[in-house]
C-alpha cells in the first residue's frame, strides 16, 4: 500500500511539473486559454515534445485539427506567452514567428518561413554555476520589432527543459502557437529563416547537455541569432 501511495505520488508530482502555454497577453491583458493559441495536443496530459523530427515539434497539433481566433498587436509594442503555471524544469526559452501569405488561420508554417524574435538563455560563469532565467516564471514578454512588417503571422513558444538532456532525445520542448495580425509594422527583412521541424537536429550542444555534472563551462543557445529588427 505505502509503496502503491509513493507510486502515485511520483506520477502527480511528474504530471504537475509539465505546463502549457495557452494564452497570449496583449496590452497588459492575459487571453482566455486556448482562444488565440492553436488548442496542443498536450492541452490535459501536458506532454512534452522530444522528437525535434515530429510534424509535432511545429506547433504540437496535429490531433487537435485546432481554431484559433487571431488578434491584432502593434509592432514596436509588448507581446507575452502565457503558460498554465509556470516554466517549471530549469531550461532556456526561445520565440518564432512566421509570416502567412494571406489569411494566418489556413497557415500551416510549411518550409523556411520561420524567425527568432526573442530568447532567454541560461547564464553561466566558467563552470563554477549554471542558471536558467527562465526557470519558475509563468510566461515571456518580448518586443515586437518595430521594422517587423504588417500582416498576419504564427507565434511559436518553446520552452526547452534541459533537466533530463545528457541523453539524446530527453530534452523536452513545451510548444504552442499564437496567431497574431501585426499592425503598424515597418519594412524590415526578417531572418535568418528556418524550417520547423528541420532547425534542429537534436545533438546541438545546447539540446543534448548534462547541466549536472560536470558543470558547463559556457552554453550555446540553439536556433538561429534573434532578429530585432
Amino acid at each position: 500500500m505505502l509503496k502503491s501511495l509513493v507510486a502515485l505520488a511520483a506520477v502527480v508530482a511528474s504530471a504537475s511539473a509539465h505546463y502549457t502555454f495557452p494564452s497570449l497577453v496583449v496590452d497588459g491583458t492575459t487571453t482566455p486559454a486556448w482562444v488565440n493559441v492553436r488548442k496542443t495536443n498536450n492541452f490535459n496530459t501536458q506532454a512534452p515534445v522530444t522528437d525535434v523530427t515530429s510534424p509535432d515539434f511545429r506547433c504540437y497539433d496535429t490531433q487537435t485539427n485546432p481554431t484559433a481566433q487571431t488578434i491584432t498587436v502593434s509592432a514596436g509594442s509588448q507581446l507575452g506567452i502565457m503558460s498554465d503555471g509556470t516554466i517549471y524544469h530549469p531550461g532556456v526559452v526561445n520565440v518564432y514567428m512566421a509570416k502567412a501569405p494571406g489569411d494566418v488561420d489556413s497557415f500551416a508554417g510549411d518550409g523556411p518561413v520561420w524567425f527568432k524574435v526573442y530568447e532567454i538563455p541560461a547564464v553561466t560563469n566558467g563552470g563554477q554555476s549554471i542558471s536558467f532565467p527562465a526557470e519558475g516564471v509563468p510566461g515571456v514578454s518580448f518586443t515586437v520589432p518595430k521594422a517587423l512588417p504588417s500582416g498576419q503571422y504564427l507565434v511559436r513558444m518553446e520552452a526547452i527543459a534541459l533537466h533530463v538532456a545528457q541523453s539524446f532525445g530527453g530534452a523536452q520542448f513545451y510548444i504552442s502557437c499564437g496567431q497574431v495580425n501585426i499592425v503598424n509594422g515597418g519594412s524590415g527583412s526578417p531572418g535568418p529563416l528556418v524550417s520547423i521541424p528541420g532547425v534542429y537536429t537534436g545533438r546541438e550542444p545546447g539540446i543534448l547537455i548534462n547541466i549536472n555534472y560536470p558543470i558547463p563551462k559556457n552554453y550555446t543557445q540553439p536556433g538561429p541569432a534573434v532578429w530585432s529588427g
